[in-house]
């Protein structure tokens, strides 16, 4: 009959091998006014992925890509208001963008829209990857403003 502190120590073995394996998942608010095709699925957060997605061109091609879309707001550049604006979105299973929201804002509200507008028309994404399949993935990404 085997004593109580193997038991334990093999309950503790189990718990810390069962906790290392947690992944930490979402679903999308079926009820958020930005219905999508991801509403009714899970969504990995993307530290928690085996494969994080990525952008065409890598990490490069994603500041090229802000750089190259983002324009100034005339009002915000007139004003001299610079910010960030900390935005987070799914890459879904096909790669696709949606979800978009502001995690945190500038003070400008143009500016806010700007970075809406600059994630909003991203390409397709690589899918980001848990044990070989494709899955979506929460990214966050900051837009800045500076003049």
């Amino acid at each position: 009959m085997p004593n109580r502190l193997n038991i334990l120590l093999l309950l503790v073995m189990t718990s810390v091998v069962a906790m290392s394996q947690v992944r930490h998942v979402t679903t999308v608010n079926p009820l958020s006014p930005n219905h999508s095709p991801y509403d009714a699925i899970e969504v990995y957060e993307y530290d928690y992925v085996d494969v994080q997605p990525q952008f065409p061109g890598g990490e490069h091609g994603l500041i090229n890509f802000i750089n190259r879309t983002r324009e100034y707001p005339y009002h915000a550049y007139k004003n001299r208001i610079q910010g960030r604006v900390l935005c987070s979105f799914i890459v879904g299973v096909d790669g696709k963008v949606s979800n978009i929201r502001i995690i945190r804002g500038a003070q400008d509200e143009s500016l806010n829209r700007e970075a809406l507008r600059v994630i909003s028309e991203m390409p397709k994404w690589k899918a980001g990857k848990v044990g070989g399949q494709a899955v979506a993935v929460r990214c966050v990404l900051p837009i800045a403003f500076r003049l």
